[in-house]
Formats: structure tokens, C-alpha cells, sequence
């Protein structure tokens, strides 16, 4: 039996719709267009998918309900993939009025193509990847909702020379990264490597402020996130991004490195 208590509720509902309607496993696949063998796997909880979940609310009127349950089942299989604290940081990422990023190593999700975040999840399976990138996806919206918030990225070099996935890849992520630059709301800075040490070097971070003028801090390792909300610890956040700040290229010779970048991939 699954563990998955949505997809559970899923087959349990299936069953009792299918058998108030008197039909067997078979003529409800035989009206869906799938196997008795699927009809059995969805009611048992073991899988289901969402395009069944589309056919059984127009076959039963049932005004998406059936979807709404797969959905709410890839949201608990997603889950543990996340880092702690990330689904918080989320939900406050959507209400922010601005957002401060630093990236160390790779490109924050905020800013990520589709393939460039497929590649970053390789080792995940397959279908649980898949709901995730279609998350991460409808989570840069952020950047071009009305009203979106204004945003800072500032990148050390070393993002810009790690190639992800292949070359390809990564010369489509960057020339996506200066469209998103070029928006009203963005701002790009690249600390370079002549920089030498700087207050980035001991990792990525986002800051997140809203309009009554507070602010929340968030930090991922090695697959840990965590969420500060202490004013005191928010604000050793705020000023080593400041920190780093300084070292950092202006934004149109930042942008001139990543097209420089971009000519050598």
C-alpha cells in the first residue's frame, strides 16, 4: 500500500464512484480508454496520472475534483526532494516586494531554463523531476507578474564557467539569464574572480523583503535549507550581501561578461 495518503484518498474515491455507477473495472476502461490493469493501479493507490485524473472528473462530472487530488499527491511525492524549510520560503517568495540573491556555485532556481534545471536534477527519478522542474517553471512567473518585485542577482564568476548539462544547455541558460537582466525589475551583478576572497565565498543565500519593512533570510547546504526570521541573524545576511556588493561589476560590464561568456561555449 502507498504511503502517499492523497493518492490513497485518489483510489478510494475512484472505487466508490465506480461502484455507486454499478460498473466493472473493465467498462470503466473501456469508457476511458485505458486497461482494467490501470483502473486496478489508480484504486489501489499505487500510481496515477494527470490525465486520467482530467478524464475520470468529465466521465463522472465530478468538477476537478479527481485533478485536484493528483495534484495534491504531487505535491506530498515532491516533498521530500526539497530541502527543509523550502515550501515556507516559497510561499514568501510569491508575497515579497524584493528579493536579494547570491549565488556561489550554480544559478538559483529563480532564473533557471527548463533544461538547465533538468540537469540539475539528473539523479532524481524521472517523474518526480518532471513535477518538480513544472514547479520551478511556474515559479519564475514571479519575475514577470504585474506588480513583480524588484530583484538583485549577483553571481560569482564561477557560475558563469560551469557548464551544466552541456554546452548547449548552458549557453541557452545564459542568453536567458541576459533577457531576464534586461527587464525594468532585475539587476545583475557578476562579483569576478579578481576579486579574490569576498564575503560570498561562504555560500549562497536570498534575502526576501516585504512592504512593512521586515525581511527573512534563506540559505541551502548540502541539500539542508533553513530560514532565518531573528533580526539579528537576518541582518548578518543583509550585510555580507552589502559586502559582497562591493567587489561586484556594474550592471552593464556584468552583462558584457556574460556575453563574453556566452561567445566562448
Amino acid at each position: 500500500m502507498s504511503d502517499n495518503r492523497a493518492r490513497v484518498f485518489f483510489g478510494n474515491e475512484l472505487r466508490r464512484m465506480r461502484e455507486h455507477g454499478g460498473l466493472t473495472g473493465k467498462q470503466l476502461a473501456d469508457a476511458l480508454g485505458c486497461t482494467p490493469q490501470w483502473i486496478s493501479t489508480m484504486e489501489s493507490g499505487r500510481k496515477v496520472s494527470e490525465q486520467s485524473a482530467h478524464d475520470l472528473d468529465t466521465y463522472f462530472r465530478t468538477d476537478g475534483i479527481f485533478h485536484r487530488l493528483w495534484k495534491l499527491a504531487s505535491e506530498i511525492e515532491i516533498e521530500p526532494v526539497l530541502p527543509p524549510s523550502f515550501a515556507e520560503y516559497s510561499a514568501r517568495e510569491k508575497r515579497a516586494d524584493s528579493i536579494r540573491v547570491y549565488n556561489a556555485l550554480i544559478l538559483s532556481g529563480l532564473f533557471q531554463t527548463e533544461d538547465y534545471a533538468r540537469s540539475v536534477f539528473r539523479d532524481v527519478d524521472q517523474t518526480t523531476a518532471e513535477d518538480f522542474i513544472c514547479k520551478r517553471m511556474e515559479r519564475r512567473e514571479i519575475l514577470f507578474k504585474e506588480n513583480a518585485p524588484r530583484v538583485w542577482l549577483t553571481l560569482d564568476e564561477s557560475v558563469l564557467h560551469r557548464v551544466i548539462g552541456d554546452r548547449e544547455i548552458t549557453r541557452e541558460q545564459f542568453a536567458y539569464l541576459l533577457e531576464c537582466s534586461r527587464r525594468p525589475n532585475v539587476f545583475l551583478n557578476i562579483v569576478p574572480w579578481s576579486a579574490g576572497y569576498h564575503a560570498g565565498l561562504a555560500g549562497s543565500f536570498t534575502i526576501l523583503g516585504f512592504n512593512d519593512g521586515t525581511n527573512v533570510a534563506y540559505t541551502e547546504s548540502a541539500g539542508e535549507g533553513m530560514l532565518f526570521e531573528n533580526p539579528v541573524r537576518v541582518t548578518s545576511y543583509v550585510v555580507r550581501y552589502e559586502l559582497l556588493k562591493a567587489y561586484a561589476l556594474p550592471v552593464e560590464e556584468s552583462r558584457a561578461l556574460i556575453s563574453t561568456v556566452l561567445e566562448s561555449l
